[in-house]
C-alpha cells in the first residue's frame, strides 16, 4: 500500500500493549480470501485505496491450508470468478484447487493487493470521539480507520461437535480442514460425520484409496446431479429463474434429479419437503452436487447410517441401537463465522452466528462506515456483489471525507 495512505505512529505509553498504531486513510480489510481480495480490487478501481490484512501467512488460506488435496470447484467457473478478471480461458470447466489458488494469486498481483499477514484480529471497536475503528490485532498492532470492511466470511473456525465418548475413542479424530487424502486410510474403517459436499467428497475419496467409509447423515439432505442435459445444474437453474419462479425451477430440478439418480430415499438419503433452491434461499443450506458418491453408496462400498448416540473405543454406537467399529473420524462438520469473537458492540452482526443481521441482497452495510462482504450464503457469487456495492458506497463519499488535516501525523497523534 502506498505510504501516503498509512502513517504509523510511535510512543504509546509503556504499559500499553499496543505500541505501534496504524492510520489508514482508506478502508481497513479484515481478510485477504477471494472476499477481501474482490473489495480491495473494487475499490482500487474506482481510485480508492486500502489495507488488507490476514490472520495467516498467505492468501485464500482456506483453500491452501484446510482443504482436501481432490478438492474442485463445485460450481462453473463463470460462477466462481471475482470482478473485474476472469478465469484463464484454457482453465477446465471446475478449476481444481492448486488452479484456483492460481488465479487467486494472479488476481492478487494484477490489482496490486500485497496484505499484511500474520496479524490476527483481536478487537474492532468503533471509538465515537474519534469517529473511526480501533482494529488491533495478536501482533501487537492497532490500526485506525474510517472504514472497516469484514471479510473474514462465513468458514473462518471449524466446527466441532461435542459428542459423548470422543475422549473415549481411541483413533484419529481429524476435522475436513485436517484432512488431506484418503491414501493414509486405505484398509481402514472411516466414519464420514456430515452429509454436506464436503462429506460426500470425502467418502469418495476414501473409496479411491481403498478405505472402507461409512457416512453418518442425520438429517434431510437434496442430491443433485453436478451436471443435467449437458450443462452445469446451477447454471441451468439460474437460467430457468430467469423465467420462472423458484417453486417451478424446483419442481423441476427435483423430477430431473429422480430420472438421474433415482430414488435417494431408498438408500437412507431423505429429501426435505422444502425445494432445493427454496431451502438455499431460507436457510442457506447448498444442496449436494453429486460427482459420483451416489454410485459408491449404491453399491454398498459407502455405508449410511443415522445419528451418533456416543462413541466407544474404536466403535460408535448409533441412535438405532447399533454398534459398528471404526480406525477413525473424519468430521464434514461445517465452519462458522468468528465475527463475534472480536468485533465490539456491533448492530449489523448477531451474536449467536456471527453474520449479518439483514438477508442478502442487503447484508453488506452496517454502521458507522462497516461494511461486510462475503456473508451472503451465496459463495463467491454474492461475494463478487458485496464487493461492487461496497466500493461504489465508499467511493461516493471518499475525496469528501478524507481531508489532510484530520489525518495528519499531529493530529492522530493527540488523539491515540
Amino acid at each position: 500500500m502506498d505510504n501516503d495512505y498509512l502513517r504509523e505512529m510511535e510512543g504509546k505509553s509503556a504499559h500499553d500493549p499496543y505500541t505501534k498504531s496504524a492510520v489508514v486513510a482508506g478502508p481497513l480489510i479484515v481478510g485477504a480470501g477471494p472476499s477481501g481480495l474482490a473489495a480491495a480490487a473494487c475499490l482500487k478501481e474506482r481510485g480508492v485505496p486500502s489495507l488488507v490484512i490476514e490472520r495467516s501467512s498467505c492468501i485464500a488460506s482456506l483453500w491452501q491450508l484446510k482443504t482436501y488435496d481432490r478438492l474442485k470447484l463445485h460450481l462453473p467457473k463463470q460462477f466462481c470468478e471475482l470482478p473485474l478478471m476472469a478465469f484463464p480461458a484454457d482453465f477446465p470447466t471446475y478449476p481444481d484447487k492448486q488452479q484456483f489458488v492460481g488465479y487467486l494469486e494472479a488476481y492478487a498481483a494484477r490489482f496490486g493487493i500485497r496484505p499484511v499477514f500474520n496479524q490476527a484480529v483481536v478487537s474492532a471497536e468503533y471509538d465515537g470521539k474519534l469517529q473511526m475503528w480501533r482494529v488491533r490485532t495478536d501482533a501487537a498492532a492497532e490500526y485506525v480507520c474510517r472504514w472497516l470492511i469484514v471479510a473474514t466470511g462465513e468458514n473462518a473456525e471449524a466446527v466441532v461437535p461435542r459428542i459423548e465418548g470422543m475422549g473415549e475413542f481411541g483413533g484419529s479424530v481429524v476435522h475436513t480442514s485436517g484432512y488431506k487424502s484418503g491414501a493414509v486410510y486405505e484398509g481402514k474403517r472411516v466414519l464420514v460425520v456430515g452429509c454436506g459436499n464436503s462429506g460426500m467428497e470425502v467418502c469418495l475419496d476414501l473409496c479411491n484409496h481403498n478405505a472402507r467409509p461409512s457416512l453418518v447423515v442425520r438429517d434431510t439432505v437434496h442430491i443433485l446431479p453436478r451436471e443435467m442435459m449437458g450443462r452445469s445444474t446451477f447454471g441451468l437453474s439460474m437460467w430457468l429463474l430467469k423465467w420462472l419462479p423458484m417453486r417451478l425451477v424446483d419442481r423441476f430440478l427435483l423430477v430431473s434429479s429422480w430420472l438421474v439418480l433415482g430414488d435417494t430415499a431408498r438408500y437412507g438419503l431423505d429429501r426435505p419437503r422444502v425445494g432445493p433452491l427454496e431451502l438455499k434461499s431460507l436457510s442457506g443450506k447448498t444442496p449436494v452436487l453429486d460427482v459420483g458418491t451416489l454410485d459408491k453408496i449404491k453399491s454398498g462400498d459407502i455405508k449410511i447410517c443415522p445419528g451418533i448416540q456416543r462413541l466407544w473405543y474404536k466403535s460408535a454406537e448409533f441412535v438405532d441401537g447399533r454398534v459398528e467399529n471404526y480406525d477413525a473420524i473424519i468430521l464434514a462438520t461445517g465452519y462458522k463465522s468468528n465475527v463475534p469473537c472480536w468485533l465490539k458492540k456491533s448492530e449489523m452482526f448477531c451474536e449467536k452466528d456471527g453474520l449479518p443481521k439483514r438477508p442478502f441482497p442487503n447484508c453488506w452495510k452496517g454502521e458507522c462506515g462497516l461494511y461486510a462482504v462475503g456473508f451472503t450464503k451465496r459463495g463467491l457469487l454474492g461475494a463478487s456483489i458485496d464487493a461492487k456495492n461496497i466500493a461504489a458506497d465508499i467511493a461516493s463519499s471518499w475525496k469528501q471525507t478524507i481531508s489532510p488535516p484530520k489525518y495528519s501525523p499531529n493530529f492522530m497523534q493527540k488523539h491515540l
